[in-house]
């Protein structure tokens, strides 16, 4: 069938032709099998003569039959040679026309090999934060205020940050109201940076039944465009001012979330502090070994991988910066070697994590699949949304699956790897950079 070989690199162009009385003989077998369960008026099904079949089928059979001709040949072509493909050849016919010989030429990309990694001969530091018991008294202040009660006050007190103050208020451009700058015992939580910067410390200090003016500057890069930068001056009322009372802390409290009593809350806030510094350290070692990996493992990429990756990164490129143009983006532009660069050295990491997470038997589990899916659903309104989306969607999945894999190949090549322990701040544990 191959009548050609051309290969350069991980790159092969091979030329072939089929006789014609090969590609019919196989478009007969199609018609053949079609006949089986084909309706045509005034026979049975099963007993259409094949003349009758190529008559009516020949022209869609000869298509057919000419690719399931390529795909076996090329299937032969790849396990004779064990090659695998970098992604689907590409076919360009030079003639296909029924009854005539067909000639074609096939491109095609071939993975490269794994390039022997020295693991043990590569150090990565791992950052150890002591705990700070400040971090659990935060926490357990923290469970206090989610379980506090917005109190209504008497018309002496005044207000302070972190009160919920219920006002009218109308907001006006010089003497003009604007639209949308009014509404009527709207709950404002004091401190909270909901509203425009300056107005939540004018409320604080006042009291019920208060009425006043507040003056405030809107941003500069305010979303409405007639309001921005522009100073503006909002009619206050207060109908009253509701305190955070929290309760107090004590085995009463543990038990409502779901502890025996404070010191064993307090030992499940030391073990989720513990497991979160442990996991920032653990990721901040893959970035480590993933720079590593990136620029010391030198390897010949496949063009076509290379190329699909850019063509992804300048789709997602195009559609975050759909709006830009020199005055109100800065970084629109597409930077084609630079691009190129990071493209290159992603499907690098890829080729590499996926190649020897194989060698090594890396596996993704279904428990490994669902854990990742209700970690993600787990920061959503409603979780059942997001299980309902990777069941309907495949191609997400498979998304999910590789990005775990690649995770799971990288810990365990950490396990291979030389480690050196390094005392730092919790914060400086989450403040690493993500590889790209």
């Amino acid at each position: 069938m191959f009548t050609k070989e051309k290969i350069k690199d991980l790159h092969y162009t091979l030329s072939g032709k089929i006789d014609a009385k090969d590609v019919q003989n196989m478009a007969d077998s199609v018609l053949t099998e079609f006949g089986k369960t084909a309706k045509l008026r005034g026979f049975r099904p099963g007993h259409i003569p094949l003349t009758i079949l190529r008559q009516k089928y020949n022209a869609s059979a000869w298509g057919e039959a000419i690719d399931k001709l390529i795909n076996s040949g090329m299937q032969k072509y790849v396990a004779d040679k064990k090659l695998r493909l970098a992604a689907q050849p590409r076919v360009d016919f030079k003639s296909s026309n029924m009854g005539e010989d067909v000639e074609f030429t096939m491109d095609f990309d071939v993975l490269p090999g794994l390039p022997e990694i020295d693991l043990d001969k590569i150090t990565v530091t791992r950052k150890v934060a002591k705990l700070d018991e400040k971090e659990v008294e935060k926490a357990l202040e923290n469970i206090r205020k989610s379980r506090s009660v917005a109190e209504k006050q008497d018309e002496k007190y005044a207000a302070a940050d972190g009160d919920v103050a219920v006002i009218d208020f109308k907001g006006f451009i010089g003497k003009t109201a604007f639209e949308g700058g009014e509404a009527k015992k709207h709950h404002l939580v004091l401190g909270s940076g909901a509203f425009i910067p300056g107005f939540e410390d004018q409320i604080i200090g006042h009291k019920t039944g208060d009425e006043f003016d507040v003056n405030v500057t809107f941003p500069k890069e305010y979303h409405a465009e007639n309001l921005a930068g522009k100073q503006a001056r909002f009619e206050v009322k207060i109908h009253e001012i509701r305190k955070h009372i929290l309760p107090e802390l004590n085995d009463e409290l543990a038990k409502a979330v779901g502890q025996e009593s404070v010191e064993k809350l307090k030992e499940h806030i030391r073990k989720i502090i513990n497991n979160q510094y442990a996991d920032a350290a653990q990721r901040e070692m893959r970035n480590e070994l993933l720079e590593f990996l990136g620029d010391k493992v030198k390897m010949e990429l496949p063009q076509t991988l290379v190329d699909q990756e850019l063509n992804m990164a300048k789709q997602e490129h195009d559609a975050q910066h759909a709006h830009c143009d020199d005055k109100n983006c800065k970084d629109h532009k597409w930077d084609e070697k630079q691009e190129k660069k990071e493209a290159e050295r992603r499907v690098k990491l890829g080729l590499v994590l996926a190649e020897w997470g194989t060698q090594h038997k890396v596996e993704v589990t279904y428990n490994d699949l669902q854990q990742a899916i209700w970690d993600e659903a787990s920061r959503y309104p409603d979780p059942k949304q997001i299980f309902e989306f990777y069941n309907k969607n495949q191609n997400a999945l498979a998304m999910l699956r590789g990005m775990i894999f690649e995770r799971k190949a990288l810990d365990a090549m950490l396990t291979k790897v030389k480690h050196k322990e390094k005392s730092v701040p919790a914060d400086e544990l989450f403040k690493q950079a993500t590889v790209k």
